[in-house]
């Protein structure tokens, strides 16, 4: 595959790792904050193209994983794009919001799995 094909080319041909895996990058629609971040694989892939609900390749339980299939918090997505060498996916999702108003993306109840910030000076971490 030739790197202007990659770059600047209109199709679609995402880069999966010697795993078979690809990272996206999760961004609320709403919000455009950054939710998650998981791993696709090539069924996962197409699973989400296919049904416009996002679907990830969970790497601790080695299977497909349907976001929201149990907790209720499904992931429409609204957009994908990919980075300059497709090695990288980006989806923008809405989902249900939550009884406070929040969208519920991370499985501690959270709004975002980024939810502590470093600290620069001491490496700490704060909430």
């Amino acid at each position: 595959m030739e790197k202007a094909e990659l770059e600047e080319g209109t199709r679609f041909l995402p880069r999966f790792d010697a795993k078979g895996l690809i990272p996206c990058i999760v961004t609320s629609h709403k919000t455009k904050g950054v939710l998650m971040m998981a791993y696709m694989n090539e069924e996962s892939l197409k699973l989400s193209l296919q049904s416009g609900e996002a679907h990830y390749w969970s790497r601790s339980r080695q299977e497909i994983w349907h976001k929201g299939a149990t907790s209720g918090n499904v992931q429409t997505i609204v957009a994908m794009r990919t980075d300059c060498d497709q090695d990288c996916i980006w989806i923008e999702v809405d989902m249900p919001a939550g009884q406070d108003g929040t969208e519920v993306s991370c499985h501690t109840g959270r709004e975002s799995c980024f939810y502590r910030s470093v600290d620069l000076g001491d490496s700490t971490l704060k909430f």
